[in-house]
């Protein structure tokens, strides 16, 4: 295969060749240097607690075993401190990134806590579908043969089928805050009946402007409850949102990997002859790029490189916010499983979308700011493993 040219720390590329869109989209500046950064090399951090097993903790037999069958020995740091104090009762106020193993470490005794207690209810709120989902996904694992039910509440799905199931009274609601305020509003949900509530990812929620959709969900809770708080980073609007939620909280803050810190990034700059398409479809037909995630700043776009792709007889899909919920589950659960190699995607899928080994993203469009940047490339680089970045400007 060809090798991309690499020069000045970067490749070839006249920003306004024939491909351009600049007429259609105009990202915020961002300085090259920004997009250009080595991986740390450095032994991978242990997120597990090598000396204390899931037989420890004081959880009901049936729930030490779909831990095992799930594949769950130890657990990792933040599951270790959390569990304990979720148990007792506690509130939690937890520092963790995505990959940090906080899901199990909520679920786990939360479905413990009403095994015991038929009468209890919890409500679990994410700022994405495709958490939603992931979250849904492990529930269904870890409850197994418990008799406890969970909903699923967001947009993209039938709201009739959500409202039937949500009078069959589950004590699980796991949803996105808006399509929660719109079943609120329609009295379908009752907040005051709800006793157990996990935030999760509030930093997210608050960049997507879901603030005061949070603010009229914990406003409409019941008094007397446990609540469990989880973001990346703490800011002002963060803390604002744990001080209304939270009652002496316990702080569990788990060690943070810099954004990047396992990912090569560099950029692409194009000859003047060379065409945009073209210098991408060469980049994926490299042996080492395997599992590839591709960003572009429109649906259209999305749409017009996934039909060129597979004109290629590439195996691509194009996942935005134009996808029906189904059709955006089908994609995530094919580029999991490796049918496909390549997905094309708008920022959807820069936050929320978990999927193990992604070798490379490449920032076919710019994005719109740093922030977006940093999101896109941590879908690679995770779980320890070195990743890779790739931006065209």
């Amino acid at each position: 295969m060809r090798n991309y040219h690499r020069s000045n720390g970067g490749y070839r590329h006249n920003r306004y060749n024939n491909n351009s869109r600049r007429s259609r989209y105009k990202p915020n500046a961002i300085s090259v240097d920004k997009l250009v950064a080595k991986a740390v090399d450095s032994e991978p951090m242990n997120m597990f607690v090598d000396d204390f097993e899931y037989s420890q903790f004081d959880i009901t037999k049936i729930l030490k075993r779909n831990a095992y069958e799930k594949g769950y020995s130890h657990p990792t740091k933040i599951q270790y401190k959390a569990i304990p104090e979720i148990l007792s009762g506690r509130d939690i106020l937890g520092i963790a990134t995505t990959g940090s193993g906080k899901t199990a470490a909520f679920l786990i005794p939360m479905i413990n806590k009403i095994v015991k207690d038929r009468n209890s209810r919890c409500l679990i709120v994410v700022p994405t579908r495709e958490l939603a989902m992931q979250i849904q996904d492990e529930f269904r694992q870890l409850s197994r043969n418990t008799g406890i039910n969970s909903v699923l509440i967001m947009g993209g799905n039938s709201m009739r089928t959500q409202i039937s199931i949500l009078r069959r009274n589950p004590e699980f609601i796991i949803c996105t805050p808006g399509r929660l305020k719109d079943l609120t509003e329609r009295r379908e949900i009752n907040l005051s009946t709800i006793n157990n509530v996990i935030l999760d990812e509030v930093d997210r929620m608050l960049d997507m402007g879901f603030i005061n959709d949070i603010k009229f969900i914990i406003d409409g809770l019941k008094k007397e409850r446990q609540s469990l708080f989880f973001s990346a980073t703490m800011n002002n609007k963060s803390e604002q949102i744990a001080n209304t939620l939270l009652h002496n909280p316990i702080r569990i803050e788990i060690e943070r990997q810099e954004p990047g810190r396992n990912v090569d990034q560099d950029v692409i700059r194009l000859e003047r002859d060379q065409n945009k398409f073209d210098v991408l479809k060469n980049l994926l037909g490299k042996e080492e790029v395997k599992k590839v995630l591709v960003f572009t700043a429109t649906k259209r776009g999305a749409d017009n490189l996934c039909k060129k792709l597979e004109e290629c007889k590439i195996y691509v899909e194009a996942l935005h916010g134009n996808k029906k919920q189904s059709q955006r589950s089908r994609i995530i659960d094919r580029f999991k499983k490796g049918s496909i190699d390549v997905l094309i995607a708008t920022d959807v899928a820069s936050r929320g979308l978990d999927v193990n080994n992604i070798s490379h993203v490449i920032n076919y469009d710019m994005p719109q700011s740093y922030e977006d940047y940093i999101h896109r490339i941590g879908r690679t680089g995770r779980a320890g493993k070195k990743g890779f970045a790739l931006t065209f400007v």
